[in-house]
């Protein structure tokens, strides 16, 4: 039987921006399509859901739960108690705001809200940002309807037969870059004839891709390479001031299509989000993943598309080494600029918000 209209939608999804954006962006989708649609976000009380759900315009509860540590500590002692009381007040959202469909896309908050709903039989669906599932999605694949996934070979982690292939959401401004150089070089104040180079850390910054970039400025320097560096705001003061002539630090970057725009190579971390958004900008890009983040998936993303020789892979304990000696290889090497560009745009999935909800729709149509 067909469900009525309005449509009501609980999503849940936090932690990071890589697990909140996702959520926004399929909300968004859906209230394009259903504009009558009721909303209700579920996220951790004490994460940055709380702030920025809110900011996109849906309101949003708070439970209280929190992961696992991998020591001893008093926070694990707790788990049990934040465990059942997440279920508890979850019992309680779904069953006064009567969800239609259930959407959990990472995070701890989503692990005890998608077990509820697919409980009573709501129609759930999972989105996986990563090459390596995280635990929250593993723990929740068997008993929601479908699985979206950003990676081939996900049926190591899921069952196959609930996986669709979609890619991740990411932000709709980033289509048309191309479009946008000349008004990018401009924003920045940089020289159209010079090379440029993006430097990404994340918001609150990488400690040692700052590390590596401080330690070579002077090369960029003296190749009149211009760097537009995204420090992050933990480290602003440590490297705001920094004053070569042709280095720009931003503690922050407002507009990222302007700075993917402007870059003719890209230095990154690998976070699920930034590989997507990099796979659709299309530029020559050097990834750094962080090996300090749960089962090395940055690794793990960043691997998955150098091995198609779509980006190159530097690895932190390799990169004092052979940092400033890849950047300089890859600057000469014109057609190895080529290679990479056109073979990361081909892993590109514009569509899929798109995508994902077609899914959703699929789950409270039939």
């Amino acid at each position: 039987m067909k469900t009525k209209y309005p449509y009501r939608f609980i999503i849940s999804g936090g932690g990071t921006g890589g697990h909140i954006y996702p959520a926004i962006a399929i909300a968004n989708e859906l209230q394009s399509r259903y504009p009558d649609a009721k909303f209700l976000f579920v996220g951790a009380s004490d994460r940055m859901e709380m702030e920025k759900v809110p900011q996109a315009g849906y309101e949003i509860e708070g439970l209280w739960i929190s992961g696992l540590q991998r020591s001893l500590t008093f926070k694990n002692l707790m788990f049990p108690f934040k465990l059942i009381s997440s279920l508890l007040k979850s019992k309680k959202i779904i069953k006064k705001f009567k969800p239609n469909a259930a959407i959990g896309t990472g995070g701890y908050a989503s692990a005890p809200l998608l077990k509820v709903a697919s409980g009573r039989n709501i129609p759930c669906l999972i989105q996986e940002q990563n090459s390596h599932a995280g635990i929250t999605n593993k723990w929740l694949s068997k008993s929601v309807y479908t699985i979206c996934t950003a990676y081939d070979g996900m049926e190591k982690f899921f069952p196959a037969e609930k996986i669709v292939l979609t890619g991740n959401p990411v932000r709709q401004d980033l289509l048309e870059i191309a479009s946008k150089r000349r008004e990018a070089q401009q924003f920045f104040s940089l020289n159209p004839n010079l090379k440029t180079v993006l430097v990404l850390g994340g918001s609150l910054g990488a400690r040692k891709i700052n590390q590596l970039v401080d330690g070579t400025l002077p090369f960029f320097n003296t190749e009149n390479v211009q760097l537009i560096w995204q420090c992050g705001k933990l480290y602003e003061n440590e490297y705001g001031k920094k004053s070569y002539k042709v280095v720009q630090v931003h503690p922050y970057l407002n507009r990222m299509d302007l700075a993917y725009a402007a870059a003719d190579i890209i230095i990154s971390r690998a976070g699920a989000l930034s590989v997507s958004e990099l796979c659709l900008v299309g530029k020559p890009v050097i990834f750094i993943p962080s090996p300090n983040v749960a089962e090395d998936h940055q690794t793990k993303n960043a691997l998955s598309i150098s091995e198609k020789n779509a980006a190159i892979l530097l690895k932190e304990n390799e990169a004092d080494a052979t940092f400033q000696q890849t950047i300089a290889a890859l600057l000469k090497d014109e057609t190895k600029q080529k290679e990479l560009s056109a073979n990361i745009k081909k892993l590109a999935r514009p569509n899929a918000a798109k995508d994902i909800v077609d899914e959703i729709e699929k789950m409270i149509k039939t």
